[in-house]
């Protein structure tokens, strides 16, 4: 088995950047959600750009990295979005980059699975943090989380398809590609790929009932969804790498 924790930070920072815009552009939501996650995938660039320098350095992703935290940072406390975007496409030419430095022989499908991953790690991570804010803007509009929860359904399926095209987890599956565990990671990554989407359905059946609790129950939802979506990607990356 083999991760590349620095693309992971990458793809994660990014894809939550590209949420945080899609969120953001309706104005409905304060500059404090702004500056939440500014900081906080700021954050996860940096740690990407440390784990690149000390494991695997890629000199252009570790750039993209670092310039999509100062992005972030320099629009910390704006509304304006443009600075979100921004972040979000150099972070995703930094996630190209990490694509192209691999030795990986299927290279356009390990591009395509490392921007819908970055996409999905995006939509899954947001839908969780976007739920947390209610508490502190409770007369938010509840379609921004419906949004959200619908992008994810849409990402979701393409997420999980991308990763069974050959050769892909049906290998992994069939015993063609061991995983070390007699196929028990195989299966352990079929639970978590459907129990992804079968959350994120739940989560918006919740978000049809009129109390405010529906939101919270959403939320607590969200919390398994982001555990499970992450095991959908990272297993799968991690034995099909190897």
């Amino acid at each position: 088995m083999k991760l590349d924790a620095a693309t992971v930070m990458l793809q994660w920072a990014s894809g939550g950047m590209l949420f945080l815009w899609f969120t953001m552009r309706s104005g409905e939501i304060s500059v404090g959600y702004g500056k939440l996650l500014r900081g906080v995938y700021a954050g996860i660039a940096l740690i990407g750009v440390a784990l690149g320098f000390a494991f695997d350095h890629v000199p252009v992703r570790e750039a993209a990295g670092v310039g999509l935290a100062v992005v972030a940072l320099v629009a910390f406390a704006r509304r304006d979005t443009v600075f979100d975007r921004i972040a979000t496409t150099i972070g995703f030419v930094g996630v190209a980059s990490a694509s192209l430095a691999t030795d990986h022989p299927d290279d356009v499908l390990w591009l395509v699975r490392l921007l819908v991953g970055a996409v999905f790690l995006g939509a899954v991570s947001d839908a969780m943090l976007l739920g947390h804010w209610y508490l502190v803007q409770p007369g938010m509009p509840r379609k921004l989380l419906n949004q959200l929860t619908n992008v994810l359904l849409v990402v979701w399926p393409i997420e999980v398809a991308v990763f069974l095209l050959p050769t892909g987890m049906v290998s992994v599956l069939n015993g063609t590609i061991d995983d070390g565990w007699n196929g028990v990671l195989g299966w352990f990554w079929l639970a978590c790929a459907a129990l992804t989407g079968v959350l994120a359905w739940f989560t918006r059946a919740a978000l049809r009932e009129r109390s405010y609790s529906a939101v919270m129950a959403a939320t607590g939802l969200s919390y398994l969804a982001i555990l499970m979506g992450f095991g959908t990607d990272l297993v799968a990356r991690a034995l099909l790498m190897a």
